[in-house]
């Protein structure tokens, strides 16, 4: 199709125009767009160093980083197209309305997610622990956003939702350094309870690994069906605290039978009535 010069010229003023109108824009872009991700560079960077000094974990940091990034970025998008003229609105609204059906399609992840970050942050405790929660106990493996791993100590695995732990109580067995020891030891009736005492304080002494404070007690808490009952309490540190349970049960036992003292067993007496008289013993057939 032939064009007369009207139309040309016509063609060339509508491009010069769209040209005076778009390279600012374009050029107002380009420039919002390096220095809002010269302003995301230096927030990771001052926001990873805070994770840094509050010694905030390792997994929980690198998550929170990414995430923090990709809104940022997303935010420069939506403002450099906004410079560009482009209409953000109607996409604002596509993206809030697909983060609330998947926000309700999720909800127990992200209750999972938010008692991940919980965890994280004020470490009820962390890789290593023997911990009580949700029905298992056993040494914790792997704490992540969503779930904790712990090893119960016949090697099962048991993965534990963080909503879970996050929402109810924890018992941390390795928080504290030192752990109270308790045996419970029983003597026959008839035992001097003092002597017993002694014999036991004397051997939890041989055992290094006890605390001298506090210091060991014996103490007679009950009168059992068979048995004198003794409750033995020491002090040791947390990694020692079942081989010197085992080891001093054993011990207990060799010098109760070193020193005559009666350990008990179960024992009935039975008494027989005859109203009429011992009755004869028959003869069994040969």
């Amino acid at each position: 199709m032939d064009l007369d010069a009207s139309t040309i010229e016509s063609l060339v003023d509508g491009a010069v125009a769209f040209s005076l109108i778009a390279i600012p824009k374009v050029l107002l872009a380009v420039l919002f767009y390096f220095i809002g991700r010269y302003i995301i560079n230096f927030a990771l960077k001052t926001t990873n160093k805070l994770f840094v000094n509050y010694e905030i974990e390792p997994s929980l940091a690198s998550f929170l980083s990414s995430f923090l990034k990709g809104v940022l970025y997303l935010l420069l998008i939506l403002a450099v197209l906004s410079t560009l003229g482009v209409e953000v609105t109607a996409f604002i609204a596509v993206l809030g309305a697909a983060g609330l059906a998947v926000g309700l399609a999720l909800q127990g992840s992200l209750a999972n997610f938010a008692g991940g970050v919980l965890i994280l942050i004020f470490k009820p405790f962390k890789v290593g622990d023997t911990i009580e929660a949700q029905g298992t106990l056993g040494s914790v493996e792997a704490i992540a956003i969503l779930y904790t791993t712990v090893r119960n100590f016949d090697n099962k695995v048991v993965t534990i939702p963080n909503g879970a732990l996050a929402n109810n109580s924890i018992t941390n067995f390795s928080l504290k350094p030192t752990r109270r020891v308790e045996m419970s030891v029983g003597v026959a009736y008839g035992t001097d309870l003092k002597k017993a005492r002694q014999v036991i304080l004397e051997t939890l002494k041989k055992d290094e690994r006890i605390h001298e404070d506090p210091a060991p007690v014996v103490l007679f808490t009950n009168f059992g069906d068979n048995s004198l009952d003794l409750s033995v309490r020491c002090w040791a540190d947390t990694s020692n605290l079942w081989p010197v349970f085992w080891d001093n049960m054993e011990a207990i036992k060799e010098a109760f039978e070193a020193n005559d003292i009666g350990i008990p067993f179960p024992q009935r007496d039975v008494h027989h009535f005859f109203p009429n008289g011992i009755p004869e013993m028959k003869k069994l057939p040969k």
